[in-house]
């Protein structure tokens, strides 16, 4: 190539200084290797992976100069491997994010950031179709669902296990269940309120405190009578239910 590397040499040197962050270092040696485009399709044929590579570099360089218009389509023009799927997601909806920010002139929230990645779905090139839900795969999801039941403290050891199985970083998973964790708490903390709070407003009578604290099975019709507890219809008593009258004309509801 133009500078003396080769073409995989350049893409070695790119990975480096991608993952090292140094994207004004990045920046000025893509500027000093000749364009893409400019370099004829057979120089990269069997060297897929270099040439991707240097389309990752040059797509984190446009993110980091704000020019999102050459990363959208950078990342519509090229199908990448899964491996750098990661990578160019983080990319494509934090520049969404910040347009947004920009045009709204104000930060977004969570809901906001939804909106966005409706109105801006992935594309096909860096994105292998399943449904995704706050970035997460529902398939990792699950995986992290089932594990909190059993455990909902996982050792470090364990959370780089799941990040692996998932395909999720360690600090993901991590983020996970701590934010899992404390919406179950919050949720406990609720109950709690709405059950110490409940009798307050309804008075001290002991039967509905009692049926304040009835479980769901406390809900279903209740058992058949034995034949002992059965009467027969003489020998039941007859006691008719209080009028009304007594509660007073404020006791009614208006129909």
């Amino acid at each position: 190539m133009g500078t003396g590397f080769t073409q995989d040499q350049v893409a070695c040197v790119c990975e480096v200084l991608l993952q090292s962050g140094c994207i004004d270092r990045l920046s000025s040696f893509l500027r000093s290797v000749p364009s893409l485009s400019s370099c004829p399709s057979s120089s990269y044929l069997g060297s897929q992976q270099s040439m991707e590579s240097m389309l990752k570099a040059q797509a984190a360089v446009a993110f980091h100069q704000g020019r999102f218009s050459d990363l959208y389509a950078l990342i519509e023009a090229n199908v990448f491997s899964p491996s750098s799927h990661t990578l160019l997601q983080q990319l494509w909806l934090r520049a969404r994010y910040l347009e947004a920010e920009l045009h709204r002139g104000r930060p977004l929230g969570a809901v906001g950031k939804y909106r966005v990645r409706r109105k801006f779905p992935l594309p096909r090139t860096i994105w292998d179709g399943e449904e995704t839900s706050y970035c997460f795969k529902e398939k990792s999801r699950c995986v992290l669902r089932e594990w909190y039941c059993r455990k909902p403290y996982p050792s470090p050891r364990e959370k780089r296990e799941l990040a692996t199985a998932t395909g999720l970083t360690a600090i993901q998973v991590s983020n996970w269940f701590k934010n899992r964790r404390q919406r179950d708490r919050a949720a406990q903390g609720r109950k709690g309120q709405l059950e110490d709070a409940a009798p307050e407003c309804l008075g001290s009578d002991s039967t509905t405190r009692c049926s304040l604290h009835r479980s769901d099975d406390d809900l279903s019709p209740p058992p058949s009578p034995s034949s002992r507890e059965l009467l027969p219809c003489s020998q039941l008593p007859s006691v008719h239910p209080p009028p009304l009258r007594h509660l007073g004309t404020a006791n009614y509801f208006p129909y």
